[in-house]
């Protein structure tokens, strides 16, 4: 069931920011229930950010992202754990290692899907294929044509997931290379119109009969200028249900909602960066297929979850 944003802030007592277990929260007997935990422009932050008087000290961490992912785990047996690009760059992990911990550890963390952003091309194409035996999780991008590359083996336009029932199509869209990434760094690997793409995705991913349609899009939010952002390509491409974006770094509260007048609403949702948040969508799917509700919030990754 689509909800306006007006709705969504009016129940969102019961997911208050940095609630883990959502306390009151219920399903019908009839409902399958699924727990979509995301990131986005984590760039090689491994460790929490140092005691330095930063405006983020003492927030993040890989470890304490693990534990969290994990707790929640435990509670749900329906979980996809996505990320949104920019997994690369932004610490000297990404400057040694050239990638390898990064993609490590978002396999250790159990990571399903990712898309990529424009700092993972920062070693180019042939350091990126060379990282990915590292990624035990898929790849997906539907804009960036990287059939004449090396990623061609491993990065996909979408893929389906099933969990607890629900056909999932997970698909990414990625940001446009100009002023961006220098061309030799992304020789071999063509961007395309994400507008068009995306609308020919979903298209796609209907006919595979997918519940909820998922994109990660590593786009940017919102701009003021002709760039095309997450609200966009939700404002003009219907049936996509949620859209976790990536890019722009910006901290979401609340989502944005986007309704179509024949489709349902288009969530758009990003949790900043350097993982900080991680963000949590739980949505409830009936029994004749269709999304009935979905409740949106992030939670703080902080120092409550260290392991003693």
């Amino acid at each position: 069931m689509p909800l306006t944003r007006r709705t969504f802030l009016r129940r969102g007592a019961l997911a208050a920011t940095g609630s883990l277990f959502l306390p009151g929260l219920a399903w019908a007997d009839d409902e399958r229930h699924l727990v979509i935990l995301h990131t986005n422009d984590t760039h090689s932050r491994i460790d929490p950010f140092p005691m330095d008087g930063g405006r983020n000290q003492g927030l993040g961490g890989a470890a304490r992202r693990a534990t969290l992912i994990q707790r929640i785990r435990a509670r749900h047996p329906n979980v996809l754990l996505l990320d949104s690009g920019d997994i690369f760059q932004g610490t000297p992990y990404f400057n040694l290692f050239k990638g390898e911990v990064e993609f490590r550890t978002m396999t250790a963390m159990g990571y399903d899907v990712a898309t990529l952003g424009n700092h993972d091309f920062d070693n180019g194409v042939e350091g990126l294929a060379a990282m990915l035996p590292h990624a035990g999780f898929d790849l997906v991008s539907a804009n960036y044509d990287v059939s004449a590359s090396p990623l061609q083996a491993r990065v996909r336009p979408w893929t389906i997931r099933e969990v607890g029932g629900i056909r999932v199509g997970i698909f990414g869209l990625g940001i446009r290379f100009e002023r961006l990434v220098l061309p030799e760094l992304h020789e071999g690997v063509v961007y395309h119109d994400p507008v068009a793409v995306a609308r020919d995705t979903v298209q796609t991913l209907q006919r595979q009969g997918c519940h909820l349609i998922v994109c990660l899009s590593h786009l940017g939010y919102r701009y003021r200028d002709d760039r095309v952002s997450d609200v966009e390509i939700a404002r003009l491409v219907p049936g996509i249900h949620l859209i976790l974006g990536g890019h722009t770094h910006t901290f979401m509260d609340a989502p944005d909602v986007f309704p179509h007048p024949h489709d349902p609403a288009t969530v758009v949702h990003q949790v900043g960066f350097a993982g900080i948040r991680l963000g949590r969508v739980d949505v409830f799917i009936g029994p004749d297929g269709t999304l009935r509700r979905w409740l949106a919030h992030s939670l703080p990754v902080d120092a409550r979850w260290d392991v003693a």
